[in-house]
């Protein structure tokens, strides 16, 4: 095992680790926005009223997204224990 091979493993947990939070963070990200501009509008400045409608959307997404997130962690999973005989050497 050379260092090239642990870049390029650590590579691909990133890239899945992106891939897996990127539809949650933009849905987080665009209700945060839409929310914000509707505190800035109505000039209500409560604190609270920018986290429910995160957490509500991000449980919707986890929904939708679930199943897909789960398939991409298990399959980058199983391709690390698959390849588990050149981690050891």
């Amino acid at each position: 095992m050379n260092s090239q091979f642990v870049i390029s493993l650590a590579e691909k947990g990133v890239v899945t680790v992106l891939t897996i939070t990127g539809p949650l963070l933009i849905l987080a990200l665009s209700v945060g926005l839409l929310v914000s501009i509707f505190q800035a509008t109505t000039q209500i400045q409560e604190q609270t009223l920018a986290f429910i409608p995160k957490i509500v959307a991000v449980m919707g997404g986890l929904v939708f997204f679930g199943p897909w997130m789960l398939t991409r962690m298990v399959e980058f999973t199983a391709t690390i224990f698959e390849n588990l005989n050149q981690f050891v050497g």
